[in-house]
């Protein structure tokens, strides 16, 4: 599971001129902020009253995300940037706002599975009716409503327009946004393979993506369990692996194409490389101790290979002298030792690059 903090957006749901959503937006900012550190959250507000989205003014199908209105563009990228929501709505005639329901046809994979927690008020039913008129368009989006739920009766919790001081309504708030991050933590994975740069992996479920900066913490833990093996094989802790910090890991991630191996918000692999010279070097390929077996290793280094700048003639990587199932794949993949280059401690192995006629390599 990442460890980013989320990007929580709460969304204020009315344009009518001094209707009480802004005030009822503002307390539950109030009341939730002292969680959201807790629930390493970040909150940012958006007006659909500030947004000013006309009716929806779109030629293409939102699912084909072919936005030509620069409204529909900045709307697209606010949303696309949140990993959840917290609507603050009132009722109209047993329903949603009509605003919010012509907000939410602009988008589409914007959208899906990111989980949206509601702040409702009204009369009787203190805005719950549209909360439920929201639900099933909520499902046709694959965005993922929350059990939790804050109802206010206008009668009761708010006073002189703006929501009443009670530690009750402030604990609900909060629960509400733990159960928001909570959600958004869960529905990650399923997130990014919508990405367009994800490819599918080798094992059911999985799928390879490039490592970020972000990624830091799980690419540490991946390396120190890996990593392991390697120290007790080569009877060595001078393993920069075992060693590097979070910051270490991230200058590297920035300077280094590296792929990671995903499923359900763990990585199960990864391999980096970078160019040296006419050579494309590879290393920190792992796997997860439980997953050897499976064929992440070799499908993370053909992916690796794959990746090989233009002009790069050989692919080059080292391992550890006594590390014999290591040079044992790699010499079934194709890779000789260089024995006038090897130490004590290290030994280092090439592989010609062949690239397939007319494939395009990538740059930079």
């Amino acid at each position: 599971m990442s460890t980013n903090k989320l990007r929580i957006m709460v969304l204020v749901c009315s344009t009518r001129p001094g209707a009480l959503a802004p005030a009822v937006g503002d307390w539950f900012l109030r009341a939730a902020s002292a969680r959201s550190e807790v629930s390493d959250a970040q909150l940012t507000v958006v007006s659909l009253a500030e947004l000013a989205l006309p009716f929806l003014d779109e030629a293409a199908h939102p699912a084909a995300g072919d936005y030509q209105h620069p409204h529909s563009r900045a709307w697209s990228a606010l949303v696309d940037n949140a990993d959840g929501f917290i609507f603050v709505t009132p009722e109209y005639n047993h329903g949603m706002p009509a605003v919010l329901k012509n907000a939410l046809d602009y988008l589409g994979r914007e959208w899906a599975w990111k989980p949206v927690g509601f702040v409702s008020y009204g009369h009787t039913s203190a805005g719950t009716r549209a909360a439920q008129h929201a639900r099933p368009v909520l499902a046709a989006l694959r965005l993922v409503p929350t059990g939790a739920t804050v109802a206010l009766r206008i009668g009761d919790d708010i006073v002189d327009g703006e929501v009443r001081h009670d530690a009750r309504l402030d604990g609900l708030a909060s629960r509400l946004l733990e159960e928001v991050v909570r959600l958004g933590h869960a529905l990650r994975p399923m997130r990014e393979p919508l990405d367009g740069s994800a490819r599918a992996g080798p094992v059911a479920g999985s799928y390879a993506r490039r490592l970020t900066a972000a990624d830091a913490a799980d690419v540490i833990v991946l390396q120190r369990c890996c990593w392991v093996d390697e120290a007790l094989a080569n009877q060595t802790l001078d393993i920069p692996a075992l060693h590097e910090s979070p910051d270490d890991v991230r200058d590297w991630l920035d300077q280094w194409w590296a792929v990671g191996l995903w499923r359900d918000g763990r990585l199960l692999g990864m391999v980096r490389a970078r160019r040296d010279g006419a050579s494309w070097h590879i290393g920190r390929l792992a796997v997860a101790p439980h997953m050897r077996g499976a064929g992440i290793g070799r499908w993370l280094l053909e992916l690796a290979e794959r990746e090989a700048d233009a002009g790069c003639t050989m692919a080059a990587l080292e391992t550890g002298a006594r590390s014999v199932r290591n040079i044992r794949m790699y010499v079934s993949e194709g890779f000789e030792r260089l024995p006038e280059r090897d130490t004590p401690e290290v030994v280092h192995l090439v592989k010609p690059l062949r690239k397939p006629v007319g494939a395009t390599s990538r740059s930079g």
